[in-house]
């Protein structure tokens, strides 16, 4: 079974950046698609930024322009650097992944779109 695990999180000031980690493993195959998402106090969870085994991306138009995602080679750690960062980035994050092709999307990743859930790390920005 494929099992992800985050880490990175911690409590930044608002301007300051933060790289978030998240570690796969037990893929069976060759193919999966990576994202990330986050669920402030209260709130819904919601899609941040994902990443398709194509290379391309798609972000939340909240970050885009601030939180970058990406891959070792091997692919099997995935990343969100995010600078700039605004206390409305406070919330727990989370790494999700999807095994098999996906056709890349131009929006922000939805819960849906993803099978195996890691159990989130959190992120405080402190203004």
């Amino acid at each position: 079974e494929v099992q992800v695990v985050e880490s990175g999180g911690g409590s930044v000031q608002s301007g300051g950046s933060l790289r978030l980690s998240c570690a796969a493993s037990g893929y069976i195959y060759s193919q999966f698609s990576m994202g990330w998402f986050r669920q402030a106090p209260g709130k819904e969870r919601e899609g941040v930024a994902a990443i398709f085994s194509t290379g391309d991306t798609a972000y939340a138009d909240s970050v885009k322009g601030r939180f970058t995602i990406s891959q070792d080679s091997a692919k099997t750690t995935l990343y969100l650097q995010m600078n700039s960062l605004k206390p409305e980035d406070t919330g727990m994050y989370y790494c999700a992944t999807r095994e098999g092709y996906t056709t890349p999307w131009h929006r922000a990743p939805r819960i849906n779109d993803f099978d195996f859930w890691g159990q989130g790390t959190q992120v405080t920005v402190v203004s």
